[in-house]
């Protein structure tokens, strides 16, 4: 709020300038910190109703056994759908790193490989969510269809896709 202010009078703007730009762009924020405070209130009823523990528990059954590649490798793909849904990296995160974390515990897998999987999940996906302004903004602009994107990023997406569980199955192997 400062640096807006002092940006402001270093540019020579009038004071109603300064506080319609700073009022302007903590709008544009609300979307993103009601996503991440909706995330984080999902979060905290999913722990108080013990929620948490009992999928925690459900998903150490089915992980036990299983490789750390394949953990890693199942918890970005786990986190694709979760992508479509929530756009927003920040609550995605709220979301899934309560569950992923306890998880590449049981699985023997390095957190930092998991946060690794997580965002590549995301990452992946968000070059052809439709949730994603980016993405929708930019073909509107380029005046490209949707389905014609689609149809031209699929085997890109496939191949980053392949390259990525193989280097998450390949860094969990080594570690």
């Amino acid at each position: 709020m400062i640096a807006s202010v002092l940006v402001g009078l270093v540019a020579r703007m009038e004071e109603k300038e300064i506080v319609r730009l700073i009022a302007a762009g903590a709008s544009d924020m609300m979307g993103p910190a009601m996503v991440i405070l909706l995330a984080g209130g999902i979060s905290v009823i999913m722990t108080n109703t013990q929620t948490i523990d009992t999928l925690l528990y459900a998903m150490e059954q089915l992980i036990t056994g299983a490789s750390a590649a394949a953990f890693a490798v199942a918890a970005m793909v786990v986190n694709i759908p979760l992508a479509f849904l929530i756009p927003s990296s920040s609550g995605h995160a709220a979301l899934a790193m309560p569950l992923l974390s306890p998880m590449a515990d049981f699985a023997g897998v390095a957190r930092s490989l998991t946060v690794t999987a997580w965002i590549l999940g995301h990452g992946l996906t968000l070059l052809v969510s439709p949730t994603n302004v980016v993405v929708v903004g930019g073909l509107a602009i380029a005046g490209v269809g949707y389905d014609k994107y689609l149809r031209f990023i699929w085997p890109l997406l496939l191949a980053l896709f392949v390259v990525a569980a193989g280097a998450l199955a390949l860094a969990a192997s080594l570690a």
